[in-house]
């Protein structure tokens, strides 16, 4: 049975079968949600694979699996990194007759996936997408956590949001940091700003526009100022292609500039659009869609490589930004 992921939120135990899959793209619900499963769960026997592991040596895994004991509860087993190499081990535990629980966690599963579809069809399974958080979800998540300061405002909400770039695990430890500043005291927006280092952001937006606008002399002077936090490297990177691809909107346009700038929609902040004039004068769609294809595989590499010194490869990617710009 597929659920949806904000009443699995809710309550863990809407999940009735014994074998379920949690996929998608949005590992910081992903991981809340193994929290809660964990929590429920807490006197039963833990067991964590990885796929690999049991795909190496499935004969210990499935005497695991069916190994009773006198003296331990029902085993939970939780089994990360699954793709559809690993339905094969699926339909064999569907023939088992045993009390276990399996949860198994995977990123994104593609709707041409042979594990999703077998758990989307199969009555004995739940599965359970769970997709990039909106404005909406996050705000729940902000409002939830924090209903007993009080202050608590539209405001203050919307700043969390804006300076976790609507990261969900960002948020939560945003959260956190409020709630052992503020103790049982009231909120307060100026104060949660300060605690916040909004100023970063501000900065970036800095770094970002002088680099797009092709000035090397102050990019390289924001650079060395703004601290590029590794955990804020997903908002950053989506920062960058944001105002790339709007700018390639522009620079497609049949109009002039100008017009085509006041014409877009969502529509350019009023303070933005003599950048934006600037830097369409620059830019063409050949040179664009390079920078694109450079922020799509430095994300590739950042997300491949857990060891990476993240600040380090955005700042070189900044630097290509810079030079491609005035590349002729």
């Amino acid at each position: 049975m597929i659920y949806k992921s904000y009443l699995v939120e809710e309550n863990t135990d809407i999940l009735r079968n014994k074998l379920v899959l949690i996929y998608g793209e949005n590992l910081g619900l992903i991981n809340d949600l193994k929290e809660k499963i964990l929590e429920k769960k807490q006197k039963s026997k833990i067991l964590k694979y990885n796929q690999d592991e049991i795909l190496k040596n499935e004969n210990y895994f499935f005497e695991e699996l069916n190994n009773k004991s006198l003296f331990e509860e029902k085993k939970v087993f939780f089994i990360n990194s699954v793709n559809d190499k690993f339905l094969k081990i699926v339909e064999q535990i569907l023939f088992l007759k045993n009390e276990n629980s399996i949860f198994l966690y995977s990123d994104i599963l593609e709707k041409k996936s042979k594990l999703r579809n077998f758990f989307e069809k199969e009555k004995k399974t739940d599965i359970v997408p769970c997709y990039q958080d909106n404005v909406i979800t996050l705000k729940k998540l902000i409002s939830e956590n924090l209903k007993n300061y009080g202050g608590l405002s539209t405001d203050i909400i919307n700043l969390v949001i804006q300076s976790c770039g609507n990261d969900r695990t960002k948020i939560k430890n945003e959260i956190i940091k409020i709630k052992t500043f503020f103790n049982d005291s009231p909120l307060n927006y100026e104060n949660i700003s300060k605690l916040l280092n909004i100023k970063e952001n501000d900065d970036f937006n800095f770094v970002r526009d002088f680099a797009i606008s092709g000035n090397k002399k102050k990019t390289g002077e924001y650079l060395d100022s703004t601290i590029l936090e590794t955990e804020k490297s997903t908002y950053y990177l989506s920062n960058l292609n944001q105002r790339l691809v709007k700018l390639k909107q522009i620079v497609k346009s049949k109009k002039n500039i100008e017009q085509a700038i006041n014409e877009i929609r969502p529509p350019i902040f009023w303070k933005d659009k003599s950048t934006f004039q600037l830097q369409a004068k620059i830019w063409n769609v050949k040179k664009l869609d390079e920078a694109l294809k450079n922020i799509y595989n430095t994300e590739i590499r950042l997300k491949g490589n857990a060891n990476i010194k993240k600040n380090i490869i955005l700042k070189n990617l900044i630097v290509e930004i810079c030079n491609l710009a005035i590349a002729s």
